[in-house]
């Protein structure tokens, strides 16, 4: 398995990752949020994680000018989980951003807690 800096020549092995996760995904896969996904892949840091040429992972982040870094979407296929893949990717962001916080955006806290993350603070909807 290889972690890789996302680029578009990797979309297709993307979306085929998060069509196969299934509808959970659908805002980002579906014919209304596709594009502005592509959009959102293009203004952010994203790593994917390759087994030969076939996504396994992939992790999303964007960069606050210094204040920190913000991961919003972790994804491991099914198939690849338990092997500490969505770890691995979480550890490259860290790497390669040493010298700032890394954050994550999470709806799924059980997952950070068993890494040892430490929740701060949490977030709210202001406008949907």
């Amino acid at each position: 398995m290889e972690i890789k800096r996302y680029r578009k020549e990797y979309e297709a092995l993307l979306f085929d990752m998060l069509v196969d996760a299934g509808d959970d995904w659908k805002d980002y896969h579906g014919t209304a949020g596709r594009g502005k996904y592509i959009k959102a892949l293009e203004s952010s840091i994203t790593y994917i994680a390759c087994d030969e040429n076939f996504a396994c992972g992939y992790v999303r982040c964007r960069e606050d000018d210094g204040f920190g870094v913000y991961i919003y979407d972790l994804l491991v296929r099914k198939a690849y989980r338990g092997k500490q893949i969505g770890k691995s990717l979480m550890e490259r962001v860290c790497q390669d951003y040493s010298n700032q916080p890394v954050y994550v955006m999470s709806d799924v806290d059980p997952y950070y807690e068993k890494l040892g993350y430490r929740r701060e603070g949490s977030i709210f909807e202001v406008k949907a």
